[in-house]
């Protein structure tokens, strides 16, 4: 659990969850894929799927059952209104939940949007060895968790431990 002296680069899949984006509009995405990829990580997949929680379980139980993805990031769906499925997609897949990533970030978000951070219900989690993580759509949201939360948790390199430390330990039962 403790850091690498080396960086390792991991295969991480991105799906955006959102009625209304393209290609050509998932500011989001864009920056997922941009952030992950200058970091030194490899994008396994891409895909936008509109907020139904049976597809995107679909999608991301897909991505967990491949060997070689080691996380995927998940943007959009977080919020309260009635169409936002992305917890309700996802938890049933997961094998342990990381509560501290959704406590970190609101803690975080606070600094930018004040108490409307009680409405995110951002969270992540393990789920097959594949590290899940859920950010709301917004790229000031998707930024905020990147730059403070995974970039640094996603590099090997990261002191005092970080998550692919505990890769070769996942499977310890």
């Amino acid at each position: 659990m403790t850091a690498q002296a080396d960086f390792i680069p991991l295969d991480l899949c991105v799906l955006t969850v959102s009625d209304t984006r393209t290609p050509d509009q998932d500011t989001s995405g864009d920056f997922l894929v941009l952030s992950l990829g200058q970091a030194g990580h490899r994008l396994h997949e891409r895909r936008i799927c509109r907020d139904d929680r049976y597809l995107i379980r679909a999608i991301v139980a897909g991505w967990i059952a491949e060997p070689g993805v080691n996380g995927v990031i998940v943007t959009g769906g977080t919020g309260f209104t009635g169409r936002d499925s992305t917890p309700e997609a996802i938890r049933p897949l997961l094998d342990k939940e990381m509560p501290g990533f959704g406590e970190t970030f609101r803690a975080l978000s606070y600094e930018d949007i004040g108490t409307a951070t009680m409405q995110s219900r951002a969270f992540a989690g393990l789920s097959n060895d594949t590290f899940v993580f859920c950010l709301p759509g917004s790229t000031s949201a998707c930024r905020l968790a990147w730059d403070k939360l995974l970039r640094d948790q996603l590099d090997a390199r990261t002191r005092p431990c970080n998550l692919p430390g505990l890769i070769p330990r996942l499977r310890e039962r």
